[in-house]
């Protein structure tokens, strides 16, 4: 057990990634070492940082929770404290079945932790974070919580109203952490398109990737967690025309039958969807579209499953990930519908569109063969260098690989790479 040495363990998105750096920040300025999701912790502290968004997410939640509480009572570790929405939401009914974590914090009052240590003066931060990612890519979150009521979702429960930051302050960051090695930028938030709207009234995404994009440094901006509702097209524009801006959006559709649509309260009809689609494909030649769907919600039909897989046949997304609905309570979808899709329906609905998806994907990286790409090192492992182009964000999209050769590959550069084979979720290539 190492002394004023605290292990932080982040589970879920990169949003709950990005407070667990601010938090590591701070107790590294106030003395203490910090290691993030070390294999084998060591420190007298612990920290978890839970997610509770689905059933699968916060049982992961229950049981490293429960891993550290056993060490603590072996005596490995002297002090546990539980942080994030897991614990947001469910705090009442975690001290009472867990009471041996030694406190439990939300969203956001984690940084009070610091006070509870018994620390009087605390250094202030001002935002800034220690960085856990490579140090050539950052997530930067651009708000925090969700105005939009979707029926299965649980998050504006546990975040609140949406809260976009000041953009000054979302620059500056950008900058300081150009200034430190950064140059590739994942821009997250729980809902993109959102971003300014409740400043003045008035969406300001697109001025605000513009600004970032200009900024002297800034070699790639990828976009996460757009919304397809009320979509604001001028970003299309930024995104075509800013070079450093990659060509590359997530956003999550969930569904296309006007029905589910409906019952999900997604403000959206199948037919805007299909637009909003065939508008982006079309301003934006080239760009790669990540979404999110979602079968077996109350009340689909197999009709309604067929469209979905219809529809994804005909989109061709170059990334998706599909999801079996889970119940939430809370929601409207828990209040308002039963769950009345059996679980092996909804898990053959999930395997065959995973199918399709699978084989959609494997055609779209064998088009690449032949073609000279621009990549970025991650990373070297075993007999290859891992890199991604501007198409693949860290960790959930393919990656590129570069047998190890004569020629020796910096982590965080950039190289031309000719595309010479392809796999379902991983392409080979060698330098030009």
């Amino acid at each position: 057990m190492k002394k004023n040495q605290i292990d932080f363990i982040t589970m879920g998105c990169s949003k709950n990634l990005v407070d667990s750096e601010i938090l590591m920040k701070q107790f590294e300025a106030n003395g203490y070492k910090c290691t993030h999701d070390s294999k084998n912790p060591q420190g007298e502290i612990a920290v978890i940082n839970t997610c509770g968004f689905i059933e699968a997410a916060k049982e992961e939640s229950i049981n490293t929770i429960l891993e550290f509480v056993q060490a603590k009572e072996e005596g490995r570790l002297k002090k546990l404290f539980v942080m994030g929405c897991l614990s947001q939401r469910y705090r009442g009914e975690l001290e009472k079945e867990i009471p041996q974590v030694d406190k439990y914090y939300g969203k956001f009052d984690y940084k009070q932790l610091l006070k509870d240590l018994g620390k009087a003066e605390v250094m202030a931060c001002d935002g800034k974070r220690m960085i856990t990612t490579p140090r050539h890519y950052a997530y930067v979150k651009i708000s925090e919580g969700c105005d939009r009521r979707c029926a299965y979702c649980a998050i504006p429960i546990i975040t609140g109203h949406h809260t976009s930051r000041p953009k000054e302050e979302i620059l500056q960051e950008v900058r300081e952490l150009v200034a430190s090695g950064v140059k590739e930028f994942q821009v997250i938030a729980q809902e993109l398109t959102y971003y300014g709207l409740d400043i003045d009234g008035k969406r300001h995404i697109s001025d605000l990737i513009s600004d970032m994009a200009d900024i002297q440094g800034v070699k790639w901006i990828r976009l996460h967690y757009a919304y397809p509702t009320d979509f604001p097209y001028e970003l299309l524009d930024v995104i075509r025309e800013k070079p450093n801006v990659c060509k590359y959006l997530d956003i999550a559709l969930q569904h296309i039958s006007d029905n589910m649509l409906s019952r999900m309260h997604r403000n959206i009809t199948k037919d805007e969807t299909y637009r909003l689609i065939e508008r982006i494909r079309k301003e934006v030649p080239g760009i790669h579209i990540r979404t999110t769907l979602m079968v077996g919600f109350p009340g689909e039909t197999d009709a309604d499953f067929e469209e979905l897989v219809e529809f994804t046949r005909w989109a061709r997304f170059e990334r998706m990930g599909a999801f079996t609905y889970s119940e939430e309570e809370g929601t409207y979808g828990a209040n308002h519908y039963a769950d009345d899709i059996p679980a092996d329906v909804k898990q053959k609905r999930l395997d065959r569109l995973m199918d399709i998806q699978q084989q959609i994907s494997a055609e779209i990286e064998a088009e690449k063969i032949g073609r000279v790409m621009k990549v970025i090192i991650d990373r070297k492992e075993g007999d290859y260098y891992v890199g991604r182009t501007e198409f693949c964000s860290p960790e959930v999209d393919p990656e590129v690989l570069i047998p190890v050769a004569a020629k020796k590959l910096r982590t965080g550069a950039f190289y031309n790479v000719k595309i010479t084979d392809a796999e379902e979720f991983d392409l080979y290539g060698e330098i030009v």
